[in-house]
């Protein structure tokens, strides 16, 4: 006999239960991807929560969330949303003067390529903030023999639309 509150249905077009089971089988989507995969796949068979959980050997309750969000807002519930932390301390302004002082200019003492430091002095922040910055953008001006001076106003947008915030 069954317990608590029904539960609602759980409709999965054939399109979609198809890309649930690529999910499902991938070896390299993030495991979490994965189980929530295997979870809604489970759920659209007509399991009830405590049989998946069992199953998959989860909570019900991560069966029942996962279930509703994907009830609710389909496979794209099922991506990680943004977490809540500390916010960030350096502005975006200041991120894009820096990265387009050292795609468009040459450092002041005559070298072939920004360093760190002398990045870091030019702009105000630290070398650690510098290095940080480079490393998240994929940035590497050491590496070149000539260092190429980009031109493009929309450098920036187009680095971060690429490889994401900072």
């Amino acid at each position: 006999m069954a317990r608590g509150r029904p539960l609602k249905p759980l409709a999965v077009s054939p399109d979609t239960r198809e890309e649930l089971a690529s999910m499902a089988r991938s070896r390299s989507l993030p495991a979490g991807l994965v189980r929530r995969a295997e979870i809604v796949l489970l759920c659209a068979e007509g399991l009830d929560n405590a049989t998946v959980a069992e199953r998959l050997r989860v909570r019900r309750q991560t069966v029942g969330q996962w279930r509703e969000r994907f009830r609710s807002q389909g496979l794209m519930g099922l991506y990680d949303e943004r977490r809540p932390g500390r916010p960030r301390t350096i502005p975006d302004d200041t991120v894009m003067t820096l990265i387009r002082k050292m795609r468009e200019t040459q450092p002041p003492d005559g070298s072939t390529h920004w360093t760190c430091r002398s990045m870091a002095t030019t702009t105000g922040v630290s070398k650690s903030t510098v290095q940080r910055l480079w490393t998240a953008f994929h940035l590497q001006p050491h590496r070149q023999k000539h260092f190429p001076l980009s031109t493009d106003p929309f450098f920036v947008e187009k680095v971060r639309d690429i490889v994401g915030p900072a």
